[in-house]
């Protein structure tokens, strides 16, 4: 998005309060970004190249942490796999406001052959959830990011064609559906209903352009905050990324 030139556009038209990075797949010294307005917080995987997550907020936060507490990764295990410790890969930061928590996460994928599901499934998922609670008892929770989840069959072009395969299996669809059970809500589907909505698209076959795609990108909004939202939109004009930028508007 940097390198073609849709960082400085994006910023301009938009001019965000807070914006939310995932895949960072660098360190803040190896990138030059034109962010003199925003305090900016990165949480890059102790892996070169690989996952990381950022905020840069016009206003500076009360406090801002990185990953999970220990005791959610003692309660659920959440100790590794065969690719490694999630808790070393950058995936989860968060920053406290006065009126909200905003978490940033970059949830893990489960994998072509489904070699990570088990990961996500009984552990990643509960824990994530079990964190956004336990914040949730001070103040309400914005939670944003890749989830890697198309929850329902409107939330990608061919449902029947990708049943069971990674974004969409039963196990990674009842991990976000907990969050929903839980009274996180989906701002998009506040304003939207339907299909066509995608966030993420191939780089095969023309996918973009066809509109052949996945929502695997949201903004879950603790429910007392559901009078103060105002808009939740996709941004699919916005090249520079096989994803496009989501957005959440708040009255606060």
């Amino acid at each position: 998005m940097l390198n073609k030139g849709a960082w400085d556009t994006f910023l301009a038209e938009q001019h965000p309060d807070i914006f939310c990075l995932q895949e960072i797949k660098a360190k803040p010294e190896q990138v030059k970004l034109p962010t003199d307005d925003y305090h900016v917080y990165w949480y890059p995987a102790e892996k070169p190249g690989y996952s990381g997550v950022a905020i840069f907020s016009l206003h500076q936060p009360l406090n801002v942490s990185y990953g999970f507490p220990e005791d959610i990764i003692k309660r659920f295990k959440v100790h590794g796999d065969i690719y490694g410790n999630p808790n070393l890969e950058g995936r989860v930061i968060t920053a406290e406001y006065p009126e909200f928590y905003l978490v940033n996460v970059y949830t893990p994928n489960a994998k072509d052959d489904l070699s990570r599901l088990e990961l996500r499934f009984k552990h990643w998922d509960p824990a994530f959830l079990a964190y956004l609670k336990q914040l949730e008892q001070t103040k309400p929770v914005v939670t944003c990011g890749d989830f890697n989840v198309a929850h329902t069959a409107d939330d990608l072009a061919n449902p029947k064609a990708n049943k069971g395969k990674k974004g969409f299996t039963d196990e990674e669809r009842a991990g976000f559906q907990a969050f929903i059970d839980n009274g996180f809500m989906d701002s998009f589907r506040l304003f939207h209903s339907g299909n066509g909505f995608y966030t993420w698209w191939s780089h095969f076959a023309n996918a973009r352009t066809r509109n052949v795609g996945w929502r695997i990108d949201y903004f879950l909004v603790s429910e007392s905050l559901k009078p103060k939202v105002s808009q939740a939109e996709i941004h699919p004009s916005v090249m520079g990324s096989d994803h496009c930028p989501t957005s959440l508007t708040l009255n606060l």
